[in-house]
C-alpha cells in the first residue's frame, strides 16, 4: 500500500501467484478500488512510491528476461495505477533501483549501480539534488526507510549493523493516545511465506501502557483519525477509541483476482 500525502488516494500492489502482480487505485475518501494494470513479474513495493497527488507512481521491477530492452530489471513512472512506463530507465540486476517522489511531478532516481534512460518523459522530471536520509544498504531498505521516515515514522530502535540488520523499530503516533509501531525485519531464513524483508505491527497505548500485537499484520498505517492494515490479503480500517480498536471494517478482499490483459488508457 502506497499513500499520496496530499490526497486521499493510494495504489495497492498485489501480489500473487508469485510471479505475477497487479495494482489498483484506491479512493480513501470514499473507500473504492479500480484495477490498474498486470505484470507478469515482480515489482518491490520496498522501492516504490507514489506523488503527493496521488497521480503517478515510480516502482521498480524484475521480470528476468535479461536479453530484452529493458534487461530483466527496470525503474519505471507510469500514471497510477497503471504499470505503462512514461519514463523507463532499464537496470539489469536488482541492486538499489526505484525511487521516492520529491514533489508531484519531480522523483529521485534510486540509481547506486546504474540504470540507462530507455525512455524519458517531460511529464516528470529527475530531482537531481535531493539526498535521502536514513538509507541501508543496496536493496530495498535503501528506498523503503527513506520513506517511512518522510511520512512521519520515527526510527526509535536499530538492531544489528548496516551490513548485516536483524529489525529497525519504527513507531508512528496515532490518535486517542495510541502509538503504531513497526518492526522492520530483514534477515536470512525468514519463516515460510515472508521474504528476507518483512514487517510485524503492534499497538502501545502512551497512558496507560496497555499494548496490542498484531502478528497478523503484512502492512499497517495511520490514515487520518484511522488505522488502516492488511491481513490475508484484505484491506481492513477501525476507528482508535482510549480503549482500542472499534468500526472494524473489511474495505477490500484482493484474494480473487486473476491476470487479464489490460491497455492503459494514455
Amino acid at each position: 500500500m502506497l499513500l499520496s500525502s496530499a490526497a486521499r488516494l493510494g495504489v495497492v500492489i498485489r501480489r500473487g501467484p508469485a510471479k505475477q502482480v497487479c495494482t489498483f487505485l484506491w479512493d480513501r475518501q470514499r473507500d473504492q478500488f479500480q484495477l490498474g494494470q498486470w505484470l507478469k513479474g515482480r515489482i518491490y513495493e520496498r522501492r516504490s512510491d507514489v506523488s503527493p497527488d496521488g497521480k503517478h507512481l515510480i516502482y521498480f521491477a524484475m521480470k528476468g528476461t535479461w536479453s530484452g530492452e529493458a534487461k530483466g530489471s527496470w525503474t519505471a513512472i507510469s500514471r497510477a495505477p497503471y504499470l505503462k512506463a512514461l519514463a523507463l530507465f532499464p537496470k539489469g540486476d536488482c541492486w538499489n533501483g526505484g525511487g521516492l517522489f520529491t514533489g508531484n511531478k519531480r522523483y529521485w532516481l534510486n540509481d547506486g549501480y546504474g540504470h540507462s534512460v530507455l525512455r524519458d518523459s517531460g511529464e516528470v522530471k529527475r530531482d537531481l539534488k535531493y539526498r535521502p536520509t536514513g538509507q541501508v544498504g543496496g536493496e530495498c531498505l535503501s528506498v523503503y526507510y527513506p520513506r517511512l521516515l518522510r511520512d512521519g515514522w520515527t526510527r526509535v530502535e536499530q538492531a544489528g549493523s548496516a551490513r548485516r540488520r536483524s529489525f529497525d523499530l519504527f513507531e508512528k503516533p496515532g490518535h486517542k493516545g495510541w502509538v503504531l509501531r513497526k518492526i522492520a525485519h530483514a534477515e536470512v531464513g525468514a519463516a515460510p511465506g515472508r521474504g528476507c524483508y518483512w514487517d510485524e505491527h503492534e499497538l502501545l497505548h502512551t497512558e496507560s501502557g496497555a499494548r496490542i500485537a498484531c502478528p497478523d499484520w503484512e502492512w499497517a498505517e495511520v490514515d487520518h483519525k484511522r488505522l488502516v492494515w492488511s491481513e490475508a490479503g484484505k484491506l481492513f480500517a477501525a476507528v482508535f477509541t482510549k480503549g482500542g480498536l472499534v468500526e472494524e471494517q473489511e474495505l477490500f478482499d484482493f484474494n480473487g483476482f486473476r491476470f487479464e490483459a489490460i491497455e492503459a488508457p494514455y
